[in-house]
């Protein structure tokens, strides 16, 4: 992360933005069913199946780069049969204000979650 910050420090409209966010998913122990429904009889976690969808995500970070004050933006997702603690994803935004930056992240994991990705948990 970084060397991204410092290749985003030098991108064309750097001297514009005003604050980078990062995102960093990580496979974790606990199961999903657990976190967003409280089912507390759920298995743990031992890995990850992940893949994506190269087009749509191309198309999500597109759209995220049209927001209001969103000056950079730069994705890298994992793929494969992954364990607990790997990393899932990257994602760095820069842009004007606070307000812009937080929506546009907030924009962008949720579109990458939805529409993008595929995750399937190993138990």
């Amino acid at each position: 992360m970084d060397q991204w910050l410092k290749e985003a420090k030098q991108a064309p409209d750097a001297e514009k933005v005003g604050m980078y966010l990062t995102h960093n998913g990580t496979v974790r122990i606990t199961p999903k069913a657990q976190v967003r429904n409280g089912q507390t009889d759920a298995a743990p976690v031992t890995g990850m199946e992940f893949s994506y969808d190269p087009q749509k995500l191309e198309q999500a970070i597109q759209e995220a780069r049209k927001l209001e004050g969103i000056y950079y933006v730069r994705v890298w997702l994992n793929e494969g049969r992954l364990s607990v603690g790997d990393d899932l994803m990257y994602v760095l935004i820069g842009g004007d204000i606070r307000p812009h930056v937080v929506d546009a992240l907030q924009f962008l994991v949720g579109t990458i979650k939805r529409e993008c990705v595929v995750e399937k948990e190993l138990h």
